[in-house]
C-alpha cells in the first residue's frame, strides 16, 4: 500500500493564498459540489477516476478533496499506485475546510 501525504485545510489555504500552483481534484458528486463548491478545483467524481486518469498529470502536485476526507484518501492512494508521486489528501475534507479555512463555504 503506497503512502500518501495529508494537508490540513489551513495549510492548503495558506499555500493557495501565497499563489502556490496546487492542483485541487474534487472527487465529490455533482450534487455535493453544487451545495459547496471548492474554488478553483477540477471535478471528477470518485467513480470516474479510473476512466479519466489520462486527464490528470502524475507529475503535478495534486490535493484530493471530498466531503470528510475518506473518499479522497482512497482516490489519493489509487493515484499513488498509478504512479502519482505528489498526491495529498485534504484532511477532514470540505467539511473541515469550511470550519477552519473558509467559513463562507457552506456545510452540508
Amino acid at each position: 500500500m503506497p503512502d500518501i501525504g495529508a494537508i490540513e485545510p489551513t495549510a492548503l489555504k495558506a499555500r493557495l493564498d501565497r499563489g502556490d500552483r496546487v492542483f485541487i481534484l474534487d472527487v465529490r458528486e455533482p450534487a455535493e459540489i453544487a451545495v459547496a463548491p471548492f474554488p478553483g478545483a477540477s471535478h471528477i467524481p470518485m467513480g470516474d477516476i479510473p476512466s479519466r486518469l489520462t486527464e490528470l498529470d502524475p507529475g503535478r502536485e495534486t490535493v484530493v478533496v471530498c466531503h470528510h476526507g475518506i473518499r479522497s484518501a482512497q482516490v489519493a492512494m489509487y493515484l499513488a499506485r498509478m504512479g502519482f508521486d505528489r498526491v495529498l489528501n485534504l484532511s477532514g475534507g470540505i467539511d473541515a475546510w469550511s470550519e477552519t479555512a473558509d467559513p463562507t463555504t457552506p456545510r452540508y
